[in-house]
Parts: structure tokens; C-alpha cells; sequence
């Protein structure tokens, strides 16, 4: 874990994910990261899309063997895809090959092959246009892991001062938030968030404020009971065992600088309560981690930008931020 080896897949084929790849590979070459990387994806397209941007990336393939990858190289885990990309076009026929890909990085990191896993956006349209149900990197890896409760968290903003923000629920539906706003999904959210600011982040008493799911946190059951019902029970349980839970607050003011400052994280009901404000703060530099899987594992804050895909107009921020993340929960002593 001095040296952590650490996979990163490349993402939709015709979005920026290969682009992220290239500008990570120029980096690397001029500052070399402090651990090994390796990217799972298609070399051919990886060469070609760093070629069409301009960027001089030096790519080697990947031997699991080799403990000396070439010097300056950033190594490619080769992972064929099925027909040629167009960029700004995806193309379904490829939906299988990104998908076996993400299940054989996720797999290599689940046996200790590598250390983390962090991924560039994929194009959930193509995916489905597949015929594969799938919601999102998030709920792939738990199904994948066998994980029964994982939480998707973003952290961005001043290094000193970050704003956290875990959701309950993900990627459903608004119209199904309330059915799944449960006591036991509250409870798991914050078993696992409060675990894991403890073992990766080093808080030794996390500070947590839980928004309520209604306007006004409910305005005392006139504007909903899923604050009465499920959402203070499961807050007051968790402060009778001496943890520092706060809630529920209203969204609309808990995200207020002077007050989400109070606390190490704040946990959103769905979606769109929490991720905007997060990424009206930092978007392009924020990460997206998993919590609760057996791996470790972070992401960008963004999607596939199918509209800059080819032109070299995109901003590593983001990517960087998400390996930067991915080693120094590695080198988490208490992991």
C-alpha cells in the first residue's frame, strides 16, 4: 500500500474517459505519480485518442508480473472492444465489452491484483440500449462484490474544509424516493458513512447532519411523516449509542456555508438534494467514492461529455482528484 497499484477503466469509448486517460499518461511522464497505474481499456483507442488530442502519452502493457512498469509509462490492461468508436457517438455493440471490463477491474482489485479502482464516466443510454439493466457504476459494484448496502458519496471543496454528501437512495426514480426512504436504509447509510469517515478519513468522531426528505424537514408531519416515522428515529438511535448525528434538518438550509461547516458529512435523501449544491461548489474537482464495498474505489463528478469527446477541451480536475483520493485511502493506516 507504500506504493499502491491502482486501475483505472476508461469509461464509454466515445465520451472524454480515453482523453482523461491521456492527460493522466502526459502527467505521469512529466510528474510521476507515487504509485503504479494501470488503465483497463481498448489500446488501440487509447493510442488513437491521445494521438487526435496531441498528447504525447506513453503507454506500455500491463504485466502482472513485472514489479519495474517502464519508466514514465502508465501501463494498459488491454480490453478489446467489439467495433471502432466515432467520437461523440456511442455505439451499443461496444456496451458488453465496457461492461466485461468494469466487472474484470473490479474483480482484479476484489483478489488484490490491485489496490483501487477509479473510474472515468460511462454512458448508462448505451448500456441500456444493450439491453442491460444498468443504473450505474455504484449499484454495479455492490451487486458485483455482493454488497448489501454501499453509499455514494462526493467530497469536494477546500482540502481543509471539505463538503461531503451521501445519499440514501441513488439512482431511482423521484417518484419512488419516499417508498424507499426506510428505517433500514437510513440506518445502513449511516452505519456505513460513519465507519468509513472513522477507517479512511480520519475523523475519530464524525460530525453528521441528515436532512429531512420533506420541505421544512416535514414542518412537524404537515408537510409529510417520513421525518416523524423513519428518518429521527433512526437519528436518535444512533445518538442514544453516542454518535454525533444531527437531524432531520432542512435541506434547504443545512447546505447553508456557516452550518454544513458544523459537521464532517452531510446526508442527503435522494439525488438531487444534495448533489447540486455539492457540485455548485466544486464541480470538476470533486470525487465520487463508494463506501462500504470491499474495494476501494473513486470516480469524476462528471459525465461522458459526449459533446467534447475528440476535441482535447476537457479538464482532468476531476480525474486527478479521484486518484489522488484512491491513494490516500490506500495509505489509510487504519484500513
Amino acid at each position: 500500500m507504500n506504493r499502491p497499484t491502482i486501475a483505472v477503466t476508461s469509461g464509454e469509448p466515445a465520451g472524454i474517459g480515453p482523453e482523461l486517460v491521456a492527460m493522466l499518461a502526459l502527467r505521469h511522464r512529466e510528474h510521476p505519480f507515487a504509485g503504479r497505474l494501470v488503465i483497463v481499456g481498448d489500446r488501440e483507442l487509447l493510442v488513437a485518442r491521445a494521438a487526435r488530442i496531441g498528447a504525447p502519452a506513453h503507454y506500455a502493457d500491463y504485466d502482472a508480473a513485472s514489479f519495474a512498469p517502464p519508466a514514465g509509462a502508465i501501463e494498459v490492461w488491454h480490453q478489446p472492444l467489439a467495433t471502432p468508436v466515432t467520437p461523440g457517438h456511442p455505439d451499443a455493440t461496444n456496451a458488453h465489452s465496457v461492461l466485461t471490463a468494469l466487472g474484470r477491474a473490479c474483480d482484479a482489485c476484489a483478489t488484490g491484483m490491485f489496490s483501487a479502482l477509479v473510474t472515468a464516466p460511462v454512458q448508462k443510454s448505451a448500456l441500456m440500449g444493450a439491453g442491460i439493466p444498468f443504473a450505474g457504476h455504484t449499484e454495479f459494484f455492490a451487486r458485483r462484490t455482493q454488497t448489501p448496502r454501499v453509499v455514494m458519496m462526493l467530497v469536494g471543496g477546500a482540502a481543509a474544509a471539505p463538503l461531503r454528501v451521501a445519499l440514501v437512495t441513488t439512482h431511482i426514480p423521484l417518484k419512488d424516493v419516499p417508498a424507499a426512504i426506510t428505517r433500514a436504509a437510513v440506518d445502513g447509510t449511516l452505519a456505513v458513512l460513519l465507519r468509513e469517515l472513522t477507517a479512511n478519513f480520519a475523523i475519530a468522531s464524525p460530525r453528521i447532519a441528515v436532512c429531512g426528505l420533506n420541505p421544512h424537514a416535514g414542518e412537524a408531519g404537515h408537510l409529510g411523516r417520513e421525518e416523524i416515522d423513519v428518518i429521527a428515529p433512526a437519528v436518535a438511535g444512533l445518538r442514544g449509542a453516542g454518535h454525533l448525528v444531527t437531524g432531520p434538518l432542512p435541506a434547504d438550509t443545512v447546505f447553508v456555508p456557516e452550518i454544513a461547516r458544523r459537521y464532517d458529512a452531510i446526508v442527503a435523501m435522494y439525488h438531487d438534494q444534495g448533489l447540486p449544491v455539492l457540485k455548485r461548489a466544486a464541480f470538476g474537482e470533486a470525487v465520487n467514492v463508494t463506501l462500504g464495498l470491499p474495494i476501494v474505489r473513486t470516480s469524476v463528478d462528471h459525465g461522458t461529455a459526449l459533446d467534447l469527446a475528440g476535441t482535447g477541451r476537457v479538464d482532468p480536475g476531476s480525474m486527478l482528484a479521484a486518484l489522488a483520493m484512491a491513494e490516500r485511502i490506500c495509505r489509510s493506516a487504519r484500513r
